[in-house]
């Protein structure tokens, strides 16, 4: 909370907020003025009660799906109807909440060069569509808020020097010293443009397409509040700030992580948790570890952040049998405060990030993990260092494939291995996000990337809906035993207190081909030990390893199995999990 907030009205939260942002930039407004300004927009009094603070808006229950609008198609029906009657006919209550990618109108990168953020893209439905998946799903929906497109109406007016766009877009000098810049991509930073006032270089973060909003300006700040009151309206809880880190400049920086950014996001915390109480913001942030876990702030920015760590670690443990390294991750991992939520994810429409593994893993088993998941289809996308050589950024591969085998080639493991990756991070501490192609077992879909030229269009198929009902009615398919498999271990997961997001985590030390933690509930009542044999060699496990308490009896929420005797010697299958708890399952 900020220094002496309890004797603060919202308005001098706000303005609080805006000297902090814009401290060494000269306004045509004052603060007050600004501050009312977005109070306005956002429909707030300046004397709103502040939502209690330190509040867990989750539990156990809550599952994220993440998909594209368009991921399931059928004949003569809007993709976002398609996808409602999916999740209503298929998801059995077990997936809480639904992140659609970027629905809106847009030029480039599947969604995240936006034209108009207003609207929803024709091709997919319209706001009634939304409104509907709102009503039955807490629904997730992105800000994009550090880039549009460069064929956008603001992006247009930019060029002709008018409103709304006049001075909207972030530009420099080719003199200025942008070598410290860090950035995802190998394109050119800056893109020459002519205007009406003459030749600018605007800023391109990603794309030439995506050109980077100036926050310096308070009308796109502006905007932006109005874009957020718009979604509160149309029934989004959910804020994912895509590519938030990347938000204020100055050059002569990295330009990532700056404080101005941070403080927008507070910002945007204190004006949406007053607008809707239970409203969540979820940061973006694929950057190395530490600078990921700043954005919780001093739980006064982004209610969750993105594990961007864990996909990596999780592969490699995977496919090299070694958790020594996913361990020591885990066991560094501070427990996010009370109102505050690790966001877990091991698949999602991008590809699995290598700089969150920066400082975790060698270049070695960097090296050797790329070159696996390349033996298994995969691609893998660059980005630009500031000497001008070209270092891995992410790896591109369907995860059901990424798993196929070891370092060694593939074998026959792989739908267990896959489960259990599925297991480990349903265990962990935090809300689990469940990429849609993922929950169905799709493979590599090469035709996609020949023809977009795009390696994430890897993992980005589009299912026909009859199609995809057959193979989930085929029960030797991969894709029913995947979705069934996944959904069993979602409907167990919901019914225990201790895989509450909150609860306690411990890290077990039980060699490097088991990875063990284990969660305790918040009122302390029922343990989980959650035991996974990470090789494709059964593992020996004593029980007595774990110190299971003699005055419980004891069984595997998996599997079913009671431990009449606390010594008792196991055998773990290769890619078993165990999820051990003092408490029957409640099914």
């Amino acid at each position: 909370m900020l220094q002496g907030e309890g004797a603060l009205t919202l308005r001098d939260r706000v303005e609080q907020h805006l000297q902090a942002i814009y401290h060494d930039i000269s306004l045509d407004i004052s603060f007050t003025e600004f501050a009312d300004d977005l109070l306005g927009l956002m429909r707030l009094e300046v004397d709103e009660n502040t939502p209690l603070q330190h509040t867990n808006h989750w539990n156990q229950c809550d599952t994220i799906l993440i998909t594209y609008g368009d991921s399931l198609l059928a004949t003569d029906e809007k993709p976002l109807v398609t996808l409602k009657r999916f999740l209503d006919d298929n998801s059995e209550g077990l997936l809480s909440a639904v992140h659609i990618l970027p629905f809106y109108p847009w030029s480039s990168d599947d969604g995240f060069a936006v034209l108009d953020y207003s609207s929803v893209n024709e091709a997919l439905g319209d706001w009634s569509h939304i409104g509907e998946i709102a009503a039955g799903y807490d629904l997730m929906a992105d800000l994009v808020i550090n880039h549009c497109s460069s064929r956008s109406l603001w992006f247009e007016n930019f060029i002709k020097g008018v409103e709304p766009g006049k001075g909207y877009f972030y530009t420099a000098s080719p003199e200025d010293d942008l070598s410290s810049v860090v950035r995802p991509r190998t394109s050119p930073l800056l893109k020459e443009v002519e205007t009406d006032e003459g030749t600018q270089y605007v800023w391109c973060t990603f794309s030439h397409d995506q050109v980077d909003l100036d926050f310096r300006n308070p009308e796109v700040l502006k905007q932006f509040v109005s874009i957020v009151r718009q979604y509160l309206d149309e029934g989004v809880r959910i804020f994912r700030l895509d590519a938030v880190a990347f938000l204020w400049k100055v050059p002569g920086t990295t330009c990532l992580n700056l404080e101005e950014t941070h403080e927008v996001v507070r910002l945007l915390r204190t004006l949406v948790e007053h607008a809707r109480a239970d409203a969540v913001l979820i940061t973006e942030t694929n950057i190395p570890n530490r600078e990921n876990l700043s954005y919780f702030g001093n739980a006064n920015e982004a209610h969750c952040v993105y594990n961007f760590s864990l996909p990596p670690l999780l592969l490699n443990t995977l496919v090299t049998g070694d958790c020594s390294y996913l361990k020591q991750w885990v066991m560094s991992m501070p427990p996010a405060q009370n109102g505050t939520a690790y966001f877990n994810f091991i698949a999602s429409h991008d590809g699995i990030g290598l700089r969150p593994a920066e400082g975790l893993l060698s270049d070695e088993e960097l090296d050797a993990l790329i070159v696996t998941m390349q033996s298994f289809g995969g691609h893998v996308s660059y980005r630009a260092l500031e000497n001008g050589e070209n270092r891995p950024y992410e790896i591109n591969i369907a995860l059901y494939d990424a798993l196929q085998g070891t370092v060694d080639g593939p074998d026959d493991w792989g739908l267990e291995r896959f489960v259990c990756a599925h297991a480990i991070m349903l265990g962990l501490e935090g809300i689990p996000g469940i990429y849609l192609h993922s929950l169905l077992g799709t493979h590599n879909d090469h035709q996609r990337v020949e023809n977009t030229g795009h390696a994430r269009s890897i993992n980005r198929h589009q299912w026909n809906l009859d199609l995809l009902q057959e193979a989930l009615e085929d029960t030797q398919s991969s894709h029913s035993r995947v979705f069934s498999r996944l959904k069993a271990l979602l409907a167990t997961r919901r019914r225990q207190a201790a895989f509450h997001p909150n609860a306690t985590q411990f890290t077990l030390h039980l060699g490097s081909a088991i990875l063990g933690f284990w969660r305790q509930s918040m009122d302390r009542r029922q343990s989980v030990f959650c035991i996974s044999n990470i090789s494709p060699q059964p593992q020996p496990l004593n029980l007595r390893d774990i110190n299971l308490i003699d005055a419980h009896q004891w069984q595997d929420l998996i599997g079913g199995e009671v431990y009449e005797s606390h010594d008792q010697q196991l055998e773990l299958r290769p890619y078993q999990t165990l999820w051990i708890t003092n408490l029957p399952d409640h099914r």
